[in-house]
């Protein structure tokens, strides 16, 4: 009898009392309790969780319950079914949960290929997530990038394997040291909002940095340091040493400040780019005309190139602080 992380593709699950079944395509992953396939289904291509223990899939389906009771949030993924499933009459009975497949790529892969300036977009989605899922009486527990994934359209960051979910007030299940308060000595290892917006913090800057890295004696001048390194990140340190330090009482509080920390930036940059053309203009008209050589007519050319390249980063820069300000307004919860 093969374990639950062990089943190979063709393998068909029949639910025991529901009676769906669904083909295993492949593994998409493994945890402490059960393992996570990609299959096929009357209704198209899912994620099937199985487990050997029922009452670790009974937790993780009441948690995606309450993700499905939100109308118009994707805080993670569907559910779509929970049934027993048997290879045969010798066999152990396993417990499973089908949920909704989401196409995408994992946070810190999307952040790779798109950039560093999605970090604060991200951030912003997760912790509208996070606050939905504290109002319920959870915490997430293991949040990290791995659990993470940037689905394609419309994009967003969504939050996958519940497994680490705790009861607040309680001591979590499951943590992964780098995103964990306990391993840093800044704090216990117990479900309550500050927990986890110390790991969207470590998030950030392990997106940022490039990479996790040990700890040292000093643990909080550390991560304080590593913020400083990063440009983007020391922008907004404000925010994220408040989380390290635990000075949130929830994720809206931190999401509105991070918010206005992406917004006082969009409008430094603004006031920047206004001076640099005003002196240009400046400039421009305190010099007496010359006759335009063929040289001259060149290096105005060049300049009209500049300018525009000048002009299309502003663009650019404006419509990213939009973007951020649209997904706060309209898309967070």
């Amino acid at each position: 009898m093969k374990g639950a992380d062990k089943l190979l593709p063709g393998t068909v699950i029949t639910g025991k009392w529901n009676g769906n079944r669904y083909t295993v395509l492949k593994s998409l992953g493994k945890g402490a309790n059960g393992a996570v396939y990609l299959v096929q289904s009357s209704r198209g291509l899912e994620a099937l969780k199985l487990s050997d223990n029922s009452m670790s899939i009974t937790s993780e389906v009441n948690v995606l319950k309450h993700f499905s009771k939100v109308q118009g949030k994707s805080l993670g993924p569907r559910l779509y079914d929970t049934d027993d499933w048997t290879e045969g009459k010798a066999s152990p009975i396993r417990s499973f949960y089908v949920m909704e497949y989401i196409k995408g790529l994992p946070f810190l892969d999307f952040i790779k290929a798109k950039g560093r300036e999605w970090i604060p977009v991200l951030m912003l989605q997760l912790l509208g997530s996070l606050a939905e899922l504290h109002k319920a009486g959870w915490a997430f527990g293991d949040l990290k990038p791995e659990n993470l994934i940037v689905a394609d359209a419309p994009v967003g960051v969504r939050i996958v394997d519940v497994g680490g979910t705790t009861g607040m007030g309680r001591s979590i299940k499951e943590f992964t040291e780098f995103f964990d308060r306990g391993y840093w000595g800044m704090g216990m290892r117990k479900a309550d909002p500050q927990y986890d917006l110390f790991a969207a913090a470590m998030i950030a800057l392990n997106a940022g940095t490039g990479g996790r890295f040990p700890k040292r004696e000093n643990a909080q001048q550390l991560l304080f340091d590593k913020i400083d390194s990063v440009p983007l990140l020391a922008g907004q340190r404000k925010v994220w040493r408040n989380a390290l330090t635990g000075k949130y009482s929830s994720a809206e509080e931190m999401k509105k400040d991070l918010i206005e920390c992406i917004a006082a930036a969009g409008e430094k940059r603004t006031e920047r780019q206004r001076a640099g053309g005003q002196q240009r203009a400046a400039s421009s008209a305190g010099a007496a005309p010359k006759k335009r050589s063929k040289p001259a007519a060149v290096k105005q050319r060049k300049s009209s190139r500049s300018g525009s390249m000048m002009d299309a980063f502003i663009v650019v820069s404006g419509a990213f602080i939009l973007y951020a300000l649209y997904i706060y307004h309209f898309l967070l919860p």
